[in-house]
C-alpha cells in the first residue's frame, strides 16, 4: 500500500491540512511521458510507465530508502520532486535530503538510481521543488523544502509559521564528484504558498502565497544590520535647508564660527551650482533640478552666521521636487501658505461623497450577484519573484480575486505554469524567469472552469494536460470530473431558444473509480489520467494517442 502519513494531533492547523493532509502522493515524472512514481509502505520507490495500454506492466522497484521511515515518531510523508531527466530529489519524510543520480528514467535498462548526496537537513520536511543546473563549471542542484513550524512567539495566531528552505548543493572542484552544500537559505511566511518553484538558472525564486514571505537573517547579517543602523542613527542634522517660491529657490547654510567672508567660494552655471569652504572639498556640488539664471544668482551672510543663496529659476512657476540631484543632505522646508495651495490644486481629484458617479451602465461586479459557491476564504494572494543574490523581492503582483487553482509542468525545462481563475474562466499563465518584459505568458485559457470548479465542495486535486487539451479534478472520494476544451461538432446543432447555430461544443465526463479508499494521487498527461488510492492506481483514458 501507499505509505500514507496521517496527521498527527499537534497538526491541527488549516497549513497543516494544505501542506500534508492535501499531499499529492502520486509524482509525475514530466521529463518522460506517462511516467508515474509513488512510495509505498516498505519505503520504495515504485515506477509504472505506460507504454502500450493493452500491455500494463505492474509497478516496479526502482529504488529503496534506507531508513527504517516508522522509526521516526514526527515523520511526514515521503516527497519526490525530478529536477532533470536523470537526476531526483527525494525526502523520506524525516529530516533527510537524498539526491540521487537515476540515468534515463522509465525503461529499466538504463535506469539505476544511485544516491550521490544524503544528508540530515534538520526536522522533517517535504520537497517543494528543485532544479538542476550548471554554474560557473559546476553541477549543481537548488531544492526547496517545506516546514511548518511551532512559533513561541505567535500567541494571536495559529501558534505555527511556514519556513522554505533554499539548498543549493554543488559538485566539488576536487574532482571526486562528491557534492556538497554551498548556499542555505530560509524564507518565513504564515500560510502555505500555494505555488513555490525555483528558476532552472537557480537564480530566484517565484512564490504565489496569500501572506508574504521574507528571507530571515543570519546572525552575522544581523550584526551588520545593526552597525548599519547605529551609523545611521548618528547622522547629525540636514546640511543645508532650502525653500522656494514661483520664481526662486533659497537655500541656507550653517557655517562653522571661524569662517568669514573671503574664506567662502560660491560658483554658479546655468546647471550646476559649486560651494567651497577654505579650499577644502566642495560642501555642496552638483546639479540642479532645473536651470537658473546664474548671473543673477547671489549670496550673503547673514547675523546668525549662516550663508543664504538665492538661486532664480529660469523655468517661472516649475516646482523643483529637490534641490542638487540626487543630494539627500538637504531638507526642503514649505512655508503654508504652499501648502494650502497643493491641496487646493489636488482637491479635483478627491471628492466627500463616495464613488459619486460611477458608469451607470456597466457597473462593476456586484457581491451580491456572486453565488455562494464563489466566494472563497482568501480574499487576495500575491505573486513575488526573489533574486538569490539580493534575496529582495524584484517582482510583486497582488492577485486579488484571481483566485489561484493548480499548478502543471507543461515543458519539465521551463518553470510550473500555475492556473488563475479570471472571472468564470481559468487562465494558464506560464513562468519566463528569463525574459523580464514578459515575465508571465498567458498561454491557455479553460473557458468556465472558475465557475465550475467552485461549486465542487469536495475537490480534492485539480490538473490539466500538458498540451491542454482538457482539465480535470477529483474529489476525496471516487469521482473524476474532466472537462474537454471546445471541438467542432460533425453536424450543426441549433440553440431553439436564441436560434442561433452552435458549431462546437466542450463535453464534460464524470468517472466513478469502484473503491471506497479516498483519493491519494492525482496526475494527467495528454493521453490519460492517473489516480491512486491507497491501494489500488487507477488509470483513465481521456485521449487516444496520435
Amino acid at each position: 500500500a501507499v505509505a500514507e502519513v496521517q496527521l498527527r494531533d499537534d497538526q491541527y492547523t488549516l497549513d497543516h491540512m494544505r501542506a500534508f493532509g492535501m499531499y499529492n502522493y502520486l509524482h509525475l515524472d514530466s521529463w518522460y511521458q506517462d511516467n508515474v512514481y509513488y512510495v509505498d509502505q516498505f519505503g520504495r520507490v515504485m515506477n509504472l510507465s505506460v507504454t502500450l495500454d493493452t500491455a500494463l506492466q505492474k509497478p516496479r522497484e526502482v529504488f529503496r530508502l534506507p531508513t527504517d521511515l516508522n522509526a521516526c515518531d514526527n515523520r511526514l510523508c515521503a516527497s519526490i520532486h525530478f529536477s532533470s531527466s536523470t537526476w531526483v530529489t527525494l525526502s523520506d519524510g524525516t529530516g533527510r535530503l537524498y539526491l540521487i543520480k537515476s540515468g534515463k528514467r522509465g525503461s529499466s535498462a538504463s535506469e539505476k538510481w544511485e544516491i550521490v548526496f544524503n544528508e540530515d537537513l534538520g526536522s522533517p520536511f517535504i520537497v517543494a521543488h528543485s532544479v538542476s543546473f550548471v554554474k560557473s563549471d559546476a553541477h549543481s542542484l537548488a531544492v526547496l523544502m517545506l516546514r511548518v513550524e511551532k512559533d513561541e512567539l505567535d500567541t494571536k495566531g495559529s501558534g505555527f509559521h511556514v519556513t522554505l528552505e533554499w539548498v543549493t548543493v554543488a559538485e566539488r572542484k576536487e574532482g571526486d564528484h562528491r557534492y556538497e552544500i554551498i548556499k542555505r537559505r530560509v524564507l518565513k511566511g504564515k500560510s502555505v504558498p500555494h505555488y513555490a518553484a525555483i528558476e532552472p538558472s537557480g537564480d530566484g525564486l517565484m512564490i504565489v502565497s496569500h501572506k508574504p514571505f521574507t528571507f530571515m537573517k543570519s546572525e552575522s547579517e544581523k550584526l551588520e544590520e545593526n552597525d548599519d543602523m547605529k551609523v545611521s542613527n548618528e547622522k547629525k542634522d540636514p546640511l543645508y535647508y532650502w525653500q522656494q517660491t514661483e520664481d526662486d529657490v533659497t537655500v541656507t547654510v550653517h557655517l562653522p564660527q571661524d569662517v568669514t567672508k573671503d574664506d567662502i567660494k560660491i560658483h554658479f552655471s546655468p546647471d550646476n551650482i559649486c560651494v567651497t569652504l577654505k579650499d577644502q572639498t566642495p560642501l555642496m556640488e552638483g546639479n540642479l533640478y532645473s536651470s537658473v539664471d546664474h548671473e543673477s544668482c547671489t549670496w550673503i551672510i547673514r547675523e546668525d552666521k549662516s550663508l543664504e543663496i538665492s538661486l532664480i529659476k529660469k523655468n517661472e512657476g516649475c516646482r523643483w521636487p529637490e534641490l542638487i540631484i540626487g543630494d539627500t543632505r538637504g531638507e526642503f522646508i514649505m512655508d503654508p501658505s504652499q501648502c494650502s495651495e497643493i491641496a487646493e490644486s489636488l482637491m479635483h481629484l478627491t471628492s466627500e461623497v463616495m464613488n459619486p458617479n460611477p458608469e451607470k451602465e456597466n457597473p462593476p461586479c456586484n457581491a451580491q450577484e456572486l453565488e455562494e459557491c464563489d466566494a472563497f476564504l482568501e480574499d487576495g494572494a500575491s505573486l513575488c519573484r526573489f533574486d538569490g543574490d539580493t534575496l529582495k523581492v524584484t517582482h510583486i503582483i497582488n492577485l486579488g480575486s484571481n483566485q489561484y487553482l493548480f499548478s502543471v509542468v507543461v515543458n519539465p525545462k521551463e518553470m510550473p505554469c500555475f492556473c488563475l481563475r479570471h472571472d468564470v474562466d481559468a487562465l494558464l499563465w506560464q513562468p519566463h524567469s528569463d525574459q523580464p518584459e514578459n515575465m508571465w505568458e498567458h498561454i491557455a485559457t479553460f473557458n468556465a472552469l472558475g465557475y465550475v470548479q467552485a461549486s465542487k465542495q469536495d475537490k480534492k486535486f485539480m490538473a490539466c494536460a500538458p498540451d491542454y487539451s482538457y482539465a480535470a479534478l477529483c474529489e476525496c472520494l471516487r469521482r473524476v470530473f474532466i472537462y474537454r476544451q471546445l471541438t467542432p461538432l460533425a453536424t450543426v446543432l441549433y440553440n431553439r431558444k436564441e436560434g442561433r447555430q452552435v458549431g462546437q461544443v466542450a463535453k464534460q465526463l464524470v468517472a466513478t473509480l469502484e473503491t471506497n479508499d479516498p483519493i491519494l494521487g492525482f496526475q494527467a498527461t495528454n493521453e490519460r489520467l492517473f489516480v491512486l488510492t491507497t491501494k489500488t492506481l487507477f488509470l483513465i483514458k481521456v485521449n487516444s494517442g496520435n
